[in-house]
């Protein structure tokens, strides 16, 4: 199975920097604490403090702000204090103490938040785990509610989103590897994936993508996806982000793999479909009849949202003749005091509600519900009074945002809205024609759009009638019984036959 093109060599972009020189611990404490000064530039939040243990001067450095001084006192001076003999590293009651050699390592640990502990005369330091926490609480995420289902959501603690994956999945097969990415910031990034589902060639794609990254600064996994993704010129995004913890588990579970990020609750999940970005967990938190529905409602909303200015823009400028003789006479009366044509009456509307919705998110809620109403209606019926714009476009404009709202994925729908432009220029020129031309186009790119050697319109393109089970519709749980073939599973099969003999055996006894 060719899983990655071969054919495609990507040069490594992380250059080979010149190896540094290895310091060595000096003899003396004040050396020592001069060098560490040096290298971190006399910042002001470097404390130390200097103690007698075993008739021996010893230093503790820690950095103030990143170092949690109650831990400090309970784990390392505490102990050193009470106990008169012994070995440093076991008189400390640290979960973890670290021996270095290098000094330069050593200012490494210290801007981690880590505790250093320098004997006089000793060779090595002894670092310990000291990192100070300030986390908010679990809560849901604003922009991914569901009404049925747990209410928690990544936040920005690597640590507690990796606890959030491990409760939900108490499986020994559940595999993180940790990557430092960016070479001054050092962001702490981890890949999650099940070691018995994710395809090998998957993992190591992954890994050579996130071993490339060679940049100065990586803030948050935004950054990542844009030096991963497969096509960075395309519309559509090529990896899924979520707040969820419970959407990142079903991913896991069909063998994806979840990327996380220390600073930052967004996961990216990868590689995904077209037809993810429209799975919200409410889905399966409902019948599946009802899922179904409200399934096929998002997918109807996506070529809503796309095509309906433009088949407006299409019908009033070239084909009137589609429409019924009393609707074309109803339409015309609401753009006899117009004065501009269909294109920029749309383009007029759209970029209004575009600012409106962008100045909405900025300003705080209160003021940002406001800004909606006052801008929503308030300003929609006085450019119609005005005449600038028609009853129908205002209806058009708000049945548009709608559909585009409806997409459970944030990133998904500005795509759409960004593609809806387009539209509605080629409609301007060529009516019903230009509209069939664009959606070939974006339809083509669709099909041609790749995510990690995934086909991006799976299971749509190429066709395959099993994986539909969990895309238009959403078939009962029982029936999906294998898992997608998109991101190539080690393990297709995901649950028994026997999961509902129960009624077989029921029908058997009557």
């Amino acid at each position: 199975m060719l899983f990655f093109r071969s054919g495609r060599n990507r040069r490594r972009r992380n250059q080979q920097l010149p190896k540094r020189e290895k310091q060595p611990v000096f003899p003396t404490l004040e050396e020592n604490h001069r060098f560490i000064q040096e290298m971190l530039f006399h910042t002001n939040d470097l404390k130390h403090r200097t103690i007698t243990f075993q008739g021996k001067q010893m230093m503790i450095l820690y950095l103030e702000s990143l170092a949690d001084t109650d831990r400090i006192e309970k784990e390392i001076l505490f102990p050193i204090v009470r106990e008169k003999e012994g070995d440093v590293q076991d008189v400390i009651t640290s979960a973890h103490v670290e021996k270095q050699e290098d000094l330069r390592s050593v200012v490494d640990k210290l801007v981690q938040g880590q505790t250093v502990i320098i004997v006089e005369g000793d060779a090595v330091c002894y670092v310990m785990d000291t990192r100070t926490s300030h986390n908010r609480g679990i809560e849901e995420p604003d922009n991914e509610r569901v009404v049925r289902g747990p209410h928690s959501g990544f936040i920005e603690n690597l640590t507690v989103n990796l606890y959030q994956l491990r409760t939900r999945i108490e499986n020994r097969h559940l595999v993180v590897r940790y990557y430092n990415v960016g070479k001054v910031t050092k962001t702490k990034i981890a890949i999650v994936y099940m070691e018995n589902l994710a395809n090998p060639d998957l993992i190591k794609e992954v890994d050579k993508r996130i071993c490339s990254i060679s940049t100065d600064t990586i803030i948050n996994p935004g950054f990542i996806q844009e030096f991963m993704e497969d096509d960075p010129w395309s519309p559509f995004p090529q990896s899924l982000n979520t707040e969820r913890p419970d959407r990142a588990m079903a991913h896991l579970m069909e063998g994806r793999v979840v990327l996380l990020s220390e600073g930052d609750p967004t996961a990216l999940i990868l590689p995904v479909t077209l037809f993810a970005f429209y799975q919200s967990p409410d889905d399966f938190h409902s019948r599946w009849w009802v899922g179904s529905f409200v399934r096929m409602i998002r997918l109807a909303s996506f070529l809503l949202a796309i095509q309906l200015p433009a088949i407006y823009i299409a019908v009033v400028s070239f084909h009137p003749e589609v429409l019924p003789v009393d609707l074309v006479y109803t339409i015309r009366a609401t753009l006899d005091r117009v004065p501009f044509p269909p294109i920029l009456e749309a383009l007029l509307m759209e970029l209004s509600l575009e600012l409106i919705r962008e100045a909405g998110i900025r300003l705080p809620s209160p003021v940002g519900q406001t800004i909606g109403i006052v801008g929503g209606l308030v300003m929609g019926d006085a450019v119609v009074r005005a005449g600038l714009v028609s009853y129908t476009m205002v209806i058009v404009v708000a049945l548009t945002a709608i559909s585009s709202f409806v997409v459970p994925s944030n990133e998904m729908s500005t795509s759409i809205r960004i593609i809806r432009f387009p539209m509605m220029i080629a409609a301007s020129f060529f009516g019903f024609i230009g509209i069939v031309f664009g959606t070939m186009l974006v339809v083509i790119h669709l099909i041609k759009l790749v995510s990690f050697g995934t086909p991006y319109f799976a299971p749509a393109a190429p066709m395959r009638l099993k994986d539909m089970k969990d895309t238009i519709l959403r078939m009962p749980v029982w029936k999906m019984n294998q898992r997608p073939h998109d991101p190539h599973p080690q393990r297709m099969k995901q649950e028994d036959d026997s999961s509902r003999r129960w009624k077989k055996d029921d029908q058997g006894k009557q």
